[in-house]
């Protein structure tokens, strides 16, 4: 059992999520996202950009509320870009996935999604 999985099983998942390696994007050759790459780049540039102003309210001394009226910004802005990756994966990844006829290829799409939501929803 690899670190990863084991603290996963102590913190009470069901089964281990397998870990794509890098550059592994199943039978497809690239990511759901791929099409759509400038926008995403775009979106989280500007949560960049939210997170440098955090920063500064912190330095500057900002009263706590309006910082952590600013941290939620930034959350949900990053909860909105991974919706839209979860989005992207099941529309291309799992839905070729399950064209392809590979019962496992689907399996293993299928258990990375569910990974990546139990993930996002901690």
């Amino acid at each position: 059992m690899t670190d990863d999985e084991a603290g996963r099983a102590a913190e009470g998942e069901d089964a281990p999520v397998p870990t794509p390696h890098p550059g592994d994007h199943g039978t497809q050759g690239d990511p759901g996202y791929q099409g759509q790459k400038s926008p995403y780049l775009r979106r989280l540039k500007l949560i960049e950009g939210q997170v440098r102003g955090v920063h500064r309210m912190v330095e500057d001394d900002t009263y706590c509320i309006d910082v952590l009226t600013q941290i939620s910004a930034v959350t949900k802005a990053l909860e909105s870009v991974a919706l839209g990756l979860v989005d992207d994966h099941i529309h291309h990844c799992v839905h070729d996935a399950a064209h392809s006829g590979d019962t496992e290829e689907l399996d293993r799409k299928m258990d990375e999604i569910m990974g990546a939501v139990r993930r996002l929803m901690k």
